[in-house]
């Protein structure tokens, strides 16, 4: 088996959108790559975040939350940093320091919506929906329906 390049995936609190494309990636490119995901702040796994995950067969459920900080103190080596912060508050977002390929998809943050259930549980798919375009677009394989 050849090697594997890895990927970082890091957001603000490693809540959801980072572990929603670590997942994603993992399920769909693990012949090529393996992913894990840090936060600047992390916080607790958002359940929405795992129930959408759990929608496309994908479990989530298991996964901590990291600071990118522990993570680069850790002298992991990555291939690919990926910021997945939307625009708003891509000033906040953190840079991953050493020679890396970076990248930065700019997907709004699903946990800052406010109302019901289903209106919360919609900006998570939505959330969902275009990490799974941008994972498969990185990876070059659709996700299975």
């Amino acid at each position: 088996m050849s090697a594997r390049d890895r990927v970082l995936f890091v957001c603000i609190r490693n809540s959801a959108r980072s572990q929603m494309a670590e997942g994603f990636l993992n399920a769909l490119c693990a012949d090529k790559f393996v992913a894990e995901s840090a936060g600047l702040e992390p916080g607790n796994l958002n359940p929405l975040a795992v129930t959408a995950m759990h929608e496309v067969g994908i479990d989530i459920s298991e996964k901590g939350t990291q600071s990118v900080f522990d993570v680069f103190k850790s002298r992991r080596l990555y291939s690919y940093v990926v910021t997945v912060c939307d625009e708003a508050s891509a000033e906040s977002c953190p840079i991953y320091p050493g020679i890396v390929k970076r990248m930065h998809w700019s997907i709004p943050d699903p946990a800052v919506v406010e109302g019901s259930y289903d209106y919360r549980m919609r900006a998570f798919r939505d959330a969902r929906d275009a990490i799974r375009a941008k994972v498969e677009e990185f990876c070059g394989a659709p996700f299975p329906a």
